[in-house]
């Protein structure tokens, strides 16, 4: 036992170490940075609450935030929605279905940054160059070019690349799904929508759940897409939170307001996901 524990402790405690280090150490540096005014440079001093104060008088940071919200709740639905009916055709008995499902989920291999740069070049030139091509008004400038269309842009980038994770794991979750529970319900007369809706569904919701929970975890914390598709416009149209705390953050002289933003960003991804778990808890329970 001596062995055993001594064994765990030499692995477990270089790992803690790594942890504190890289991830506790700069999130207690960036609360005591959120109360100064560090430009991310030089020396700053102490500002109180300023920050936080600030923050809900800054109609950037306002307009940063309504743009992260707004494409969270439309890729995120739109995301589960078309996973769900991509799994129930790939669960269902094709020939295939097993390359199939290994080319769904290519585009999560493919890094972020690299599926941006390639949609920003489709945007730009391949549509715009179709769009004349059939005389189509709407389709013959760039849609990161307008202020309206942009954010579509956006949210169709950031579908297509989560759509091949949350796939998977409805897959998974349908997987788990016992065929005479399907067989009981054909015996009720429960088919096509109603079997979806009584049985599959239900019997899936911890699955529902985790996509939920990642979709708006990670399109609230969308950068990449912007980084390669946009960097924030056009007219700052486009700006993410997250977008908005790097840039002005390390560029910006803004180090310490930024910090004071990336601190309550933090406490609503929190919030939001644990009010999402709860929720779709006391569903589980009820089913």
């Amino acid at each position: 036992m001596k062995g055993r524990k001594r064994t765990f402790l030499l692995i477990t405690l270089p790992i803690l170490a790594l942890f504190v280090c890289f991830n506790t150490v700069p999130l207690i540096q960036g609360v005591v940075y959120s109360f100064t005014n560090f430009k991310g440079f030089g020396s700053y001093d102490w500002v109180g609450l300023r920050n936080y104060v600030d923050l809900f008088t800054d109609p950037r940071v306002g307009n940063s935030y309504w743009f992260t919200f707004k494409l969270a709740i439309v890729a995120t639905i739109l995301t589960n929605v078309i996973s769900l009916i991509l799994a129930l055709a790939l669960n269902g008995r094709i020939r295939g279905k097993g390359f199939f499902r290994a080319m769904y989920f290519i585009p999560n291999v493919l890094g972020a940054l690299v599926v941006g740069y390639i949609f920003q070049y489709l945007f730009t030139y391949i549509l715009p160059a179709f769009g004349e091509m059939i005389h189509s008004d709407a389709l013959s400038h760039s849609m990161l070019s307008s202020e309206s269309t942009a954010w579509i842009a956006v949210v169709i980038v950031c579908c297509w690349q989560a759509i091949a994770l949350n796939t998977i794991i409805y897959i998974s979750g349908l997987q788990t799904v016992p065929e005479d529970v399907y067989e009981a319900g054909a015996l009720d007369g429960a088919t096509g929508w109603k079997q979806f809706k009584n049985l599959t569904f239900p019997l899936i919701i911890p699955f529902f759940t985790i996509n939920m929970v990642l979709c708006v975890k990670n399109f609230l914390m969308v950068f990449d897409q912007i980084m390669a598709l946009t960097k924030g416009g056009p007219a700052q149209s486009t700006e993410s939170i997250s977008y908005l705390i790097y840039n002005n953050g390390m560029s910006g002289g803004q180090f310490g307001f930024q910090s004071a933003n990336a601190v309550i960003f933090f406490i609503v991804i929190v919030a939001l996901s644990v009010a999402q778990m709860s929720i779709s808890g006391r569903k589980e329970e009820q089913l």
